[in-house]
């Protein structure tokens, strides 16, 4: 197949429209419920308060705002893929925008003043009854309500991943979320309850303590990536050369598909794992021995070996005297610096895709015995 034949075979799995429509006709669809917001989705990202007058600033400015993309599922309703911060804004300051969680209305935007319009200091869509507001007044809701806004409608006849193809595409990249904020979303979308699950994972006490991670990397959603290399390690192979970013993007949504993927089984596993882990290094776990202590940060190269071959081992693990386990586990995490395909795959001049296509197989051998 050429490229061109590839071209088109990929462009006939994504069927698309689009069109311009006011702000005004986003907001009717909204409320009589022909625009849909997944609530999980809506619950992972927020904007500070400043951000969210920034935008409403740019609507009565004038200023053209970035296209909307939506999903027309099976029943012609659209379910909001991409413009969640935007489309929330607007809706939270007509008043209209419902909590994710009891479906009720929530408290209506209180702007800020800016640089070019000091005077939306304490201004509300309309009069709420809010102490110390007043309203925009009706001028500005006209305009605000017939600015317009462009809609991309992917096509319930697409490919069946292609929303989250394409809602990869379009924020990988930005400034605005990490690469595994961008995974929690196409998680959300393709099964929230998969991504709660997840997310409880992640904050297991246990593995927090042994991944030792800073505050601006939870912020980034670290711990969430690491527990989902967990669950992708264990059993999606990684094929040599394939760009890391794209084999845990690409294995997420094979791990939900996948009908016959025991969650019960692996949350035993990862508990009992990082147990283990911790009782043996604590937040030590995944950082370098020198010969004579563990310093220094986070190594993910140690964890890609570590943690799934513990894992893969878990039972034989349990079955060891405790004191023991400890000692060996220890042992082991010391010894591996003289292990000779770690070294040599582990240092900062190693491509990420060379180092795991090498380290990935090492772990559940090197673990197998204690």
């Amino acid at each position: 197949m050429n490229l061109e034949q590839e071209i088109s075979l990929a462009r006939k799995e994504i069927i698309s429209d689009g069109y311009e429509m006011s702000v005004g006709e986003i907001i009717n669809l909204y409320t009589s419920e022909e625009l849909f917001i997944n609530p999980a989705f809506q619950r992972l990202f927020r904007w500070d308060e400043s951000r969210k007058t920034r935008f409403i600033e740019s609507l009565l400015l004038g200023i053209p705002i970035p296209p909307i993309f939506v999903y027309q599922n099976a029943d012609g309703v659209w379910e909001l893929i991409d413009g969640l911060q935007r489309l929330s804004t607007i809706l939270e300051f007509v008043g209209v925008l419902k909590d994710p969680g009891s479906g009720d209305a929530l408290p209506p935007l209180v702007l800020g003043g800016t640089k070019f319009l000091p005077s939306l200091a304490n201004c509300t869509w309309d009069d709420f009854g809010i102490a110390g507001s007043s309203s925009i007044g009706r001028a500005q809701q006209l305009q605000v309500k017939r600015a317009r806004l462009r809609v991309e409608i992917l096509k319930q006849e697409s490919d069946v991943n292609a929303k989250f193809e394409l809602f990869q595409r379009l924020n990988t990249g930005g400034l605005g979320l990490s690469e595994q904020e961008v995974r929690n979303s196409v998680a959300v979308m393709m099964d929230a309850g998969f991504y709660e699950w997840l997310n409880t994972l992640a904050n297991d006490a246990n593995f927090r303590q042994t991944i030792d991670q800073t505050e601006s990397a939870l912020e980034k959603q670290m711990h969430i990536e690491l527990a989902l290399r967990f669950l992708i390690f264990r059993h999606v192979p990684y094929t040599p050369g394939l760009d890391v970013h794209e084999y845990l993007d690409d294995s997420l949504v094979q791990i939900i598909a996948d009908q016959n993927y025991d969650r019960g089984r692996e949350e035993w596993v990862f508990q009992r794992t990082f147990e283990v882990l911790n009782e043996a290094l604590g937040e030590s776990t995944f950082k370098k021995w020198d010969g004579a202590r563990f310093k220094g940060k986070f190594l993910m190269s140690l964890f890609e070996v570590i943690a799934p071959g513990v894992s893969k081992n878990i039972e034989m693990w349990l079955g060891v005297n405790p004191e023991d386990r400890r000692n060996s586990i220890a042992d082991k995490s010391k010894q591996l610096w003289q292990n000779e395909a770690f070294v040599r795959n582990n240092g900062a001049g190693v491509r990420g895709t060379t180092r795991l296509a090498n380290l990935l197989p090492l772990g559940g051998g090197y673990f197998s015995n204690p």
